[in-house]
């Protein structure tokens, strides 16, 4: 398994930092009941904000970790796949999610042997 280079892995990371944060911010506004977020969610079952919030940190502190990231980027995939069904329905642009489900993935694809391996590209 051939390690990507140097040049690969810092855009990888830096690709990686832009979903990790985004899910990390906002899991500690909904954890702290962000008025805003309290806004946002009235409607949904008591305590929903709270629950997401937690499960969005722990989907970050995955996706961070680099021998539990391919786990991270999976439920990444599946928690961003949710944001863009809820904002379809909304009537909203899904751009936000849908970029970030994809950074996610092509920075982990940069940083990480074992995705390239799954996945590898092909010249025709």
């Amino acid at each position: 398994m051939q390690r990507p280079s140097k040049p690969a892995r810092i855009v990888g990371w830096i690709l990686t930092i832009g979903p990790a944060g985004m899910l990390l911010m906002s899991a500690v506004m909904k954890i702290m009941q962000h008025p805003e977020v309290v806004k946002g969610f009235q409607g949904w079952p008591p305590g929903s904000a709270v629950k997401i919030g937690i499960v969005e940190a722990a989907v970050a502190v995955l996706y961070l970790i680099p021998q539990t990231a391919v786990l991270g980027a999976i439920l990444a995939a599946g928690y961003f796949g949710g944001a863009i069904a809820t904002m379809v329905h909304l009537g909203m642009a899904p751009y936000l999610p849908a970029a970030l489900g994809v950074a996610a993935w092509l920075g982990l694809y940069l940083r990480d042997p074992r995705v390239r391996e799954l996945a590898p590209l092909r010249k025709m």
